[in-house]
């Protein structure tokens, strides 16, 4: 008799994963929605004030998850109030000013975790991870009761839009949000309202 050879099992495909578009119809907050997010984080858990300033600052200073996880102290000096910022993906480095609203929160967390060399950590002292800044910022989200899922890199699109919509020159925003190509900026004064100002006189 001829053995067969054994019938293999046909593999399930995995679910295919929704673009963007179908879960969001935009990829970036406005102001008074960051604003929204940080309250809900304000109002929930037991590191309220960290979960808080990472918001902020990820938004202040259009950080990916990767860049803020890794975010040290040795970068921020409190006395002149600045920040050096560290970018990935080929992004181009910057010193960026700190305000009040966000020293008055770095001396806060300084005074929460004296000994750590990293700005935002884990109960256990250790660095966030990327999974834990994802958890944050959905959270937030949800407890702002958002009609959307809400997702880290976000707030670092919010930041381009921000500064569009406020004018600043698109050389600018490129050295602040370290892109290394400039067409990566366009992007957010392409899509800015600003442009279309003047368009209509009534």
């Amino acid at each position: 008799t001829s053995h067969q050879p054994p019938k293999t099992a046909k593999l399930s495909k995995p679910p295919r994963r929704q673009c963007n578009s179908e879960l969001r119809t935009r990829e970036y907050l406005a102001t008074h929605e960051v604003d929204e997010l940080r309250k809900a984080s304000r109002a929930n858990g037991r590191n309220s004030h960290r979960d808080d300033t990472l918001i902020l600052f990820m938004f202040r200073h259009a950080l990916r998850v990767s860049e803020v996880i890794n975010l040290r102290w040795e970068q921020v000096d409190l006395r002149q109030g600045l920040l050096h910022v560290r970018r990935l993906k080929n992004g181009l480095p910057s010193t960026h000013p700190l305000r009040g609203l966000e020293l008055r929160a770095l001396r806060q967390l300084k005074r929460d975790y004296p000994d750590s060399p990293y700005i935002f950590i884990s109960e256990r002292k250790a660095p966030l991870t990327a999974r834990t800044v994802r958890h944050i910022v959905k959270r937030a989200g949800e407890c702002a009761e958002f009609e959307f899922t809400v997702h880290p890199h976000m707030l670092r699109h919010s930041t381009g839009f921000y500064l569009a919509n406020q004018g600043q020159d698109t050389r600018a925003i490129q050295s602040y949000m370290g892109h290394s190509n400039i067409k990566n900026t366009t992007i957010y004064t392409e899509l800015s309202p600003q442009r279309f100002n003047n368009f209509w006189k009534d």
